[in-house]
């Protein structure tokens, strides 16, 4: 399933006992149409907030089915703000997780007031020095542990990630950043950007943020921004699934 979603008024993808999420309502609509209980599996978690201009799931089901119409039904079940962008038949051993490759974040970021950006963009005042902000990504780029941008508490073996690509641009009064790599950590996105803007107006040096890194230590690092600002953008597979 490639799946786009607005996560404004959800809990996150992952579904949470006293919240609405966008996996739970995926799982009722598949559920109801299918007429049985249909678990769904994603490519990974997405906090309250935050967006998806691609996430990918799958779902197991015994009989063949129609996927175009499946997807077509689907939608009709989601809210406006949830939409199933392609279903297709995949391998039996194709997992949404385990198998993604590459995962693409996007933030964004406007400096000047916004009335149609407020619920997907993160509206910063304060100067913003990029020079300073490329060098520090290419300081980033040549880490693997990330323990200081890593919520504190998590149930994994290691905070080692692969970053393929990392970049920020600015154009007029906003900003994009976009990083790219193998997994991540949770709420590490976000903290990475609250280190960059800590950097970008000078709060933060450049051995600062070396020495954070180095220490290993979520305390020493930037604040996590806003989620609002916050898209999973693209997920890719060595074998890829879906047409483009």
């Amino acid at each position: 399933m490639n799946i786009s979603y607005k996560g404004t008024h959800y809990h996150g993808w992952q579904i949470q006992p006293n919240g609405k999420t966008i996996q739970g309502e995926i799982e009722k609509g598949l559920s109801l149409l299918l007429r049985e209980q249909v678990a769904v599996t994603g490519s990974g978690r997405t906090d309250t907030g935050v967006h998806a201009t691609q996430q990918v799931a799958h779902f197991e089901y015994h009989s063949p089915l129609n996927t175009e119409d499946i997807a077509y039904k689907l939608n009709s079940y989601l809210a406006k703000d949830i939409c199933i962008n392609q279903i297709v038949q995949v391998e039996d051993d194709l997992h949404a997780r385990f198998n993604a490759s590459r995962r693409t974040y996007f933030y964004h970021i406007h400096q000047k007031k916004h009335p149609f950006k407020q619920e997907t963009s993160y509206y910063y005042h304060s100067i913003i020095d990029v020079e300073l902000i490329d060098k520090a990504c290419d300081i980033i780029k040549d880490y693997q542990n990330f323990e200081c941008f890593s919520k504190v508490h998590t149930d994994v073996t290691n905070f080692n990630c692969d970053i393929f690509d990392m970049s920020w641009t600015k154009k007029d009064s906003n900003h994009l950043f976009i990083i790219t790599a193998n997994r991540f950590l949770r709420g590490m996105v976000r903290a990475v950007v609250g280190t960059l803007l800590d950097v970008g107006k000078r709060k933060t040096s450049l051995e600062d943020l070396k020495k954070i890194l180095e220490q290993q230590d979520r305390t020493k690092a930037g604040r996590a921004v806003p989620a609002h600002g916050l898209f999973l953008e693209k997920v890719r597979y060595e074998t890829e699934p879906f047409n483009r």
